[in-house]
């Protein structure tokens, strides 16, 4: 999570967008690669292997973030014990992912930019008009095509990867671009994502990702374990004086 990959992440989104944008029946073009006019019918979409596939990412997905939420939990349960995992390791891997594939992906774009998904266009046989990328203005109502939601929580295993020991990362943050680009690549080619929306997926994803981390471990706003554990303890303190309260006057009720 340095300046080089804020480089060459703005400048990849620069690109992709400005030639998407000037020649918008390149996303058409890259679509119908996976397209059979004949059937009408796009044969990833009804493959056996999609939803295995698609499990798969959700659940890796899962697996990665489980151990963050359950030393979070822990720590509620039991605040004067210390957190499983580091306290901003836990915290930035849940920020990232509730901020890139739930918030900007699945709540602020997809259900705010109407463009329609390929299968839907005319295009396509469907029945909506297609938009280029930066055109919200299409009749699809939610969950819409910008951006790839599932390309988001794919390329989120960034935020891990930026986690991983330093000699580690380089491989980690290239498992992390492949693992997210299947999982867009799976989206576009059964019909549900154009180029574009996965592009941007991973784009607005790396850079949320950047800033969080930015926050927690780098900016003058950076965090240490301790303030965070420190923090989480004074949230339960209250429930813990309320229970403490409850058990004694149920002892005292007894006596």
């Amino acid at each position: 999570m340095n300046r080089t990959g804020l480089v060459v992440a703005l400048a990849l989104g620069v690109v992709v967008g400005a030639v998407f944008a000037l020649w918008p029946q390149l996303d058409l073009a890259i679509s119908r690669q996976f397209y059979d006019p004949v059937r009408g019918i796009w044969p990833i979409y009804y493959s056996a292997v999609a939803p295995r596939l698609r499990d798969f990412f959700n659940y890796a997905i899962a697996a990665l973030v489980a151990p963050a939420f359950l030393a979070l939990a822990l720590k509620l349960i039991l605040p004067r014990r210390r957190m499983l995992i580091a306290a901003r390791a836990a915290i930035f891997l849940i920020a990232t992912l509730a901020l890139a594939p739930g918030l900007m992906a699945n709540v602020v774009l997809k259900d705010h930019w109407g463009r329609p998904r390929p299968a839907e266009v005319t295009q396509f046989h469907g029945p909506e008009q297609f938009k280029p990328w930066w055109d919200p203005r299409g009749n699809c109502e939610s969950n819409c095509s910008f951006v790839a939601g599932e390309g988001a929580g794919g390329f989120w295993t960034l935020a891990p990867a930026a986690l991983a020991p330093l000699p580690l990362r380089p491989l980690a943050y290239a498992a992390a671009l492949a693992f997210g680009s299947a999982a867009g690549l799976l989206r576009l080619s059964g019909g549900a994502h154009f180029f574009s929306d996965v592009v941007f997926s991973g784009v607005f994803t790396f850079l949320i990702i950047w800033i969080v981390f930015a926050l927690i471990y780098r900016w003058r706003t950076r965090l240490a374990d301790a303030q965070i554990e420190h923090a989480v303890g004074r949230i339960v303190q209250p429930v813990e004086r309320w229970f403490a309260r409850l058990r004694g006057r149920r002892a005292g009720e007894r006596s």
